[in-house]
């Protein structure tokens, strides 16, 4: 490629990979003034002149009139400035070619390297971009391998990184394997965009129930909130303002197939389908199944309830390790105190 070559190819460039012109021509004579130093020994103030028409490449050495020369590498005495030409004054800066005559095969393995470098900085730029807007998207991708704490998944473009902390515990990652997976985070980094993904995010669930439930992606229902034990267990909270709509049905689709297609998508994770409500008591109760519930006393201004199940129903609203209780709570965003039914009376509660 010579000069000319270079300049032809960067209209193409512009046209076909959207690289503007006068950013490629500004990294063109930066490299070429840092080749004109390395190769020649000088670090002068230099600029680049480059004719487009001709393809040829000047350089020149600038230096400020002054009257006292301190710096003759950058300076040159008014004296001297006007036996050039009699209208030079203090402060004027004065050109003088400096161009080395092997400079034209430097100059054309430079906009080699400009060029090829411009290429990949602008694919690695629109990649960032590509994926920047698929943010919070669930993809397919096809597992590649693991290196001890990422598992790298092809998407196509890019690998991405699923981090093992970001993997549930009932996940049977293998090599080969179809796997969905949430873009949580993309980075722009010197190498290119990184894209990380993610198992356990609670969002991926949105997006699973979005793919599954038409009423769901054309907002018919609306998914409320969600709350996850990632490879175990979880609750979301649906709503329609439709009355002919049953969000909770919906969601679970004819036979209960929409529902256990994502139970098998996540290998087996529990989920329950809670009707969202304005009444914190009825919207506390609705979370706390599949057990059943006898009274919910609520504490606006706490927002914080107590509520009664039947004894037999105890260990089961409280869910193993807690679990059923402190998922409807992070569900509803109320405290919640489960008490026994035979514990009414001291509580003075009333059934």
């Amino acid at each position: 490629m010579n000069t000319k070559e270079f300049f032809a190819a960067l209209e193409l460039l512009e046209k076909e990979k959207g690289i503007s012109k006068d950013i490629i021509i500004e990294a063109f004579e930066h490299a070429l003034i840092s080749a004109y130093k390395k190769n020649f020994n000088q670090a002068t103030n230099v600029k680049v002149e480059i004719n487009e028409h001709t393809g040829t490449v000047k350089l020149y050495q600038q230096k400020t009139v002054t009257e006292d020369v301190t710096r003759p590498q950058e300076q040159i005495s008014l004296a001297e400035a006007m036996r050039i030409n009699p209208h030079y004054e203090e402060g004027d800066i004065i050109n003088f070619e400096v161009t080395p005559k092997d400079f034209g095969r430097i100059a054309t393995q430079t906009a080699k390297q400009v060029v090829k470098q411009r290429i990949r900085q602008a694919e690695r730029d629109n990649l960032f971009q590509e994926f920047k807007d698929r943010e919070g998207e669930i993809v397919t991708g096809i597992v590649v391998k693991d290196d001890g704490k990422h598992v790298f998944v092809d998407l196509g473009k890019i690998e991405a990184l699923l981090p093992m902390r970001e993997i549930m515990n009932p996940d049977e990652i293998k090599p080969n394997s179809r796997i969905k997976v949430y873009i949580s985070k993309i980075e722009s980094k010197n190498k290119g965009p990184v894209v990380y993904v993610s198992r356990k995010d609670p969002n991926l669930i949105k997006r699973l129930f979005e793919l599954e439930v038409p009423e769901i992606y054309d907002g018919t229902v609306e998914i409320m909130s969600v709350a996850r034990d990632a490879g175990d267990r979880t609750k979301i909270c649906v709503a329609s303002e439709d009355p002919n709509v049953d969000p909770v049905g919906a969601c679970v689709g004819p036979s209960g197939q929409r529902v256990q297609n994502i139970v098998d998508e996540l290998n087996g994770e529990k989920i329950d389908i809670i009707q969202f409500s304005k009444d914190p008591e009825v919207l506390v109760a609705n979370a706390l199944s599949p057990a059943q519930v006898t009274k919910v006393v609520v504490d606006e201004a706490k927002k914080a309830t107590v509520v009664l199940v039947p004894d037999n129903q105890l260990s089961l609203a409280i869910g193993k390790r807690g679990q059923n209780a402190r998922l409807a709570a992070q569900l509803t965003g109320w405290k919640i105190d489960i008490k026994p039914e035979s514990e009414a009376e001291n509580l003075g509660i009333e059934l």
